[in-house]
Formats: structure tokens, C-alpha cells, sequence
């Protein structure tokens, strides 16, 4: 299974997504972390991803390469300028029209509520993720 994680600023989130996805899937998991800047990478391939990847121009490349299954991320990634300005109009533009699935995190930012979210921490939103690309990989 290749996965992608998308994070941007320090890579907090993305390292959790990363760190949560070695220790359940494993050996199973081919991490690619795509990181807005080289800091938010290199701490994604810190937490174990199998390569970093950073750049608005990598990242693209990368996207189009669709050496990958899914991607993961802050809801943020499919709004120009989410994630505080770091992701760019041609970033999100490619996110929001991947075919493959992509998997959401609701933080709650850019004044964007989605309901039935809020009693969910972080935490539990990554398990609920990882629980749903297990059932995908029992499908294959």
C-alpha cells in the first residue's frame, strides 16, 4: 500500500498521521511524506515515512507520477491557501482532483464546520482513517 501525507508548517499533524500509520499497517505501508517545506519533511521522515518529498514543483511531480494509493491530510490541502498560506492554488488543485481516495482531517480552520466532528479528537480521526484503508486493503 503507498501512501501519501500531505502536512505543512512544522509537519505536527502529518508526523502523528506518519507515526500512527508505521505502527498499524507496519511493513505493509510505503510512506511518501509530502511536506510544504523541507522542516514539515524532514519530520514526517523522521516519524518514519519511507521518503520525503517538499515543494510546490516536487510535490506536483509527485502528484502526477500517481505512484500512490491514497493521500492523507488536513482538510486545508484542497484549499488554496490552507494550512496558513502553504498550500498553493496548483497544490490543491491537484489534491482535489486526484482519483484516488483522499482522506480528510476536519481541523478546525479557514472557518470551515463540518458536523458530526467535534467530539472526535485528533487522534481518533487517524485511527478512523487507518481503520478504512484497512478495509481497502482486505478488498484488494
Amino acid at each position: 500500500m503507498r501512501i501519501a501525507v500531505i502536512d505543512g508548517q512544522g509537519g505536527g499533524l502529518g508526523k502523528t498521521i506518519v507515526s500512527s500509520l508505521k505502527i498499524q499497517l507496519k511493513e505493509i505501508a510505503f510512506i511518501y511524506a509530502l511536506g510544504c517545506n523541507s522542516y514539515a519533511s524532514r519530520n514526517m521522515f523522521k516519524a518514519g515515512a519511507t521518503e520525503a518529498i517538499f515543494g510546490e514543483k516536487n510535490i506536483i511531480d509527485f502528484l502526477n507520477s500517481k505512484d500512490y494509493d491514497c493521500i492523507i491530510g488536513p482538510i486545508g490541502i484542497i484549499l488554496p491557501g490552507g494550512i496558513k498560506g502553504e498550500i498553493t492554488p496548483v497544490i490543491a488543485e491537484a489534491i482535489f482532483n486526484l482519483e484516488c481516495p483522499k482522506y480528510l482531517i476536519p481541523l478546525k480552520m479557514h472557518g470551515i464546520y463540518i458536523p458530526g466532528t467535534k467530539e472526535m479528537s485528533i487522534q481518533e480521526l487517524i485511527e478512523n482513517i487507518i481503520e478504512e484503508i484497512k478495509k481497502t486493503i482486505l478488498l484488494e
